[in-house]
C-alpha cells in the first residue's frame, strides 16, 4: 500500500488546548468479545470492502487484544443496535454509520492503553474521528490520501512469464526488508530499525499463513505482495513492490494481474490502496485489471 505523505505543522509552538465540549453517552460503548461475533461480524458484512481488516482480524485472531495490536468497541443507538465499531489501537480502524458512533469511539481512543500510530476509515470519517480524539488543535503528524483499488470478475488478463509463489520463510529478511520500504515511503518510520524483532514477527506469521507472494528473476527478489486481511468476501492486499533493478518493465503489472487472477479463487473481491498522486502506480494497477472506486484519508499520529 502506497501512501500521500504530506507532513503537518502546528501554526504555533505550542498547540493550543481544544475545547472539549459535552462528553458524549460513553455507556453505549462497549468493549466487544466473543459474545459479540455474530452481531460484530453482521454489522461490519454490510460493507465488506471497506471493513475487510477488521473482520479479517476478527476471523484470524478472534478478539485477542495482543494479536490486533489493539482492542475492538462498539457503539449501540437508543434502539440496542450497533452503530459503530472500532479496533483501537496501533492501527485504529472503525466503521461508524452516525456522527455519535464516531464521537463517542474517539473519545473512548482516548485512554487507548496501546498508543495509536494511524487512523483510517474510509472517506473523510478518519478526520472527523480526529476531531473529537485530539484534545489540541495541533494536526495529526502526517495526512495522507490514498485512492480505493478493487478488481473481480471478468477483467482482462495479462500474460506473465513469471511465476508467482507463496514466499519462502528463508527469504524472511529480504522479503522484510522490501515491506519496511514501503513502509517508510508511507510514513517515513523504518519498522525495521523501530522495532526489527516484532516487525520480523508479523512478517514471518504472515508468510506462515501463506499469505506473502513474491517472484525471484535470477535468484534476485524482483516483485513481492501481502495479503493483510482476507474474508470469504474480499481480499486486501498491500506492500506491493518491486526491486528498483526491475522497474518500467511491467513486471509489477504482470505479476500483480498473476496474483490477482489466482486470488480470485478465494475471494470475490481484491482490494488495495494507492497514493493519491502516484499516476505511474495507478496505470500499473489498472493495466493489471484494478478500477477505482473510492477514496480514504489516513492520519498519522
Amino acid at each position: 500500500m502506497i501512501r500521500q505523505i504530506q507532513m503537518s505543522t502546528a501554526t504555533s509552538a505550542e498547540p493550543q488546548a481544544r475545547s472539549l465540549g459535552i462528553v458524549p453517552d460513553l455507556s453505549r460503548v462497549l468493549m466487544l468479545d466473543e459474545s459479540s461475533r455474530s452481531e460484530t461480524l453482521a454489522f461490519l458484512a454490510e460493507r465488506p470492502v471497506h471493513t475487510v481488516v477488521m473482520t479479517s482480524f476478527i476471523h484470524d485472531n478472534g478478539f485477542d487484544a495482543e494479536l490486533n495490536r489493539g482492542t475492538f468497541y462498539g457503539y449501540r443507538n437508543e434502539a440496542g443496535r450497533l452503530e459503530g465499531v472500532a479496533l483501537i489501537g496501533h492501527s485504529t480502524l472503525f466503521e461508524a454509520r452516525s456522527e455519535k458512533a464516531i464521537e463517542a469511539l474517539a473519545f473512548t481512543a482516548r485512554t487507548s492503553a496501546r498508543p495509536i500510530h494511524l487512523i483510517m476509515s474510509s472517506g473523510d470519517a478518519a478526520e472527523r474521528f480526529w476531531d473529537h480524539y485530539s484534545t489540541t488543535t495541533a494536526p495529526p503528524r502526517l495526512r495522507c490520501e490514498e485512492v480505493l483499488f478493487e478488481s473481480a470478475f471478468p477483467f482482462a488478463v495479462q500474460k506473465c512469464e513469471w511465476n508467482v509463489e507463496t514466499a519462502d520463510a528463508a527469504d524472511l529478511v529480504e522479503l522484510a526488508e522490501a515491506q519496511a520500504e514501503v513502509a517508510f515511503i508511507e510514513c517515513g518510520v523504518d519498522p525495521m530499525a523501530r522495532d526489527r524483532e516484532g516487525f520480523l514477527k508479523r512478517v514471518l506469521r504472515r508468510i506462515e499463513m501463506g499469505r506473502v507472494f513474491s517472484v525471484k528473476i535470477d535468484g534476485k527478489l524482483a516483485f513481492k505482495a501481502d495479503i493483510i486481511a482476507e474474508t470469504p468476501d474480499v481480499i486486501y492486499l498491500e506492500g506491493v513492490w518491486v526491486a528498483p533493478e526491475f522497474r518500467g518493465h511491467g513486471i509489477g503489472s504482470k505479476c500483480l494481474a498473476a496474483l490477482t487472477l489466482e486470488l480470485l479463487s478465494r475471494a470475490e473481491h481484491i482490494c488495495m490502496l494507492s497514493n493519491v498522486e502516484f499516476d505511474g502506480a495507478h496505470k500499473s494497477f489498472q493495466k493489471a485489471g484494478y478500477r477505482a472506486t473510492d477514496k480514504c484519508v489516513t492520519l498519522f499520529v
